[in-house]
């Protein structure tokens, strides 16, 4: 029996959240590449380099399954968000882990996802991942040209300073408290997106809402509920990014927000309200789930 020590579980989580999305999924192949070590009886030159091959090939092949589950998803798809009190202190980690960067790499095949994460977030030697995905070198570079290209055209390029973003998603947050539409249209970037994910058991627009007027009437529609309805909003770091928590008048968690602020403005907002994708981050509320589900038992 082959003992593997957990200080290669933070690289291997991150490996696998990148390639899926997914906290659970991925803290499922992290386990199971543990197991499947334990089992093995091979000597290894480097226990990191073969725990990331395994890890690897079992994200490959679970999102191959899951790519059916998501094209068959109610609405909009989301990551299931990482969320920290404190901004990350590497703007590069910051960005590859986004919540726009990984929707981005659901247009890439499984092999493609591999080999761009692999190389441009963990700089992998490209025989590792020739090896990795079953590919020669000269076929990895060429994937992984074409994942550039393919993520290149709208790959996020987020303000540097987290204490700007800070302050922007400050004032985001106060103008939407307060009902103020003037001071959302003024914080939000003209071509700013909307995006909503309910999974189909959630209250949420069906479709991503574009245009900084649009969005800010939207967001003062139903901020102006907030007293009414009891809910507390609570800054937070969603991926790398500034943005927020709701949460009910018991502490459960209604929605988790991430904004991309780029150029001063907020570029993008992304609510995801699924419970599904948050109760990995504690007990979920019913608050925001359409009626005939909140009626389940759950």
């Amino acid at each position: 029996m082959t003992v593997v020590h957990d200080d290669l579980r933070p690289l291997l989580f991150s490996i696998a959240y990148r390639m899926l999305g997914s906290v659970a999924e991925a803290e499922d192949v992290v386990q199971e590449a543990y197991l499947r070590r334990a089992s093995a009886t091979d000597q290894v030159e480097s226990e990191r380099a073969y725990m990331t091959t395994i890890t690897t090939r079992l994200a490959i092949d679970v999102l191959r399954s899951a790519r059916v589950r998501r094209e068959s998803y109610v609405g909009e798809w989301l990551p299931e968000p990482l969320v920290e009190p404190e901004a990350p202190a590497a703007v590069e980690a910051e960005e590859s882990v986004s919540l726009a960067m990984l929707v981005l790499l659901e247009r890439l095949n499984p092999v493609e996802r591999a080999v761009f994460v692999l190389r441009e977030s963990f700089d992998v030697p490209f025989d590792q991942v020739s090896a990795i995905v079953d590919r020669t070198e000269d076929n990895c570079r060429q994937i992984l040209s074409r994942a550039r290209r393919r993520v290149a055209e709208e790959q996020p390029r987020f303000d540097a300073d987290p204490a700007e973003r800070r302050t922007l998603a400050a004032r985001f947050l106060a103008a939407a408290r307060e009902g103020d539409l003037e001071g959302l249209v003024a914080v939000l970037a003209p071509n700013a997106v909307l995006i909503g994910d309910g999974g189909g058991v959630a209250r949420s627009i069906p479709h991503p809402m574009r245009g900084a007027p649009a969005i800010a009437r939207a967001l003062v529609a139903f901020y102006g509920q907030i007293n009414a309805l009891g809910v507390t909003l609570h800054p937070v770091w969603v991926n790398g990014q500034p943005g927020f928590r709701t949460v009910d008048s018991e502490g459960r968690l209604v929605n988790v927000v991430g904004l991309d602020i780029v150029g001063g403005r907020v570029a993008s907002i992304y609510s995801i309200l699924n419970p599904a994708k948050l109760s990995h981050l504690g007990e979920t509320s019913d608050l925001g789930l359409r009626p005939s589900q909140a009626a389940r038992p759950r």
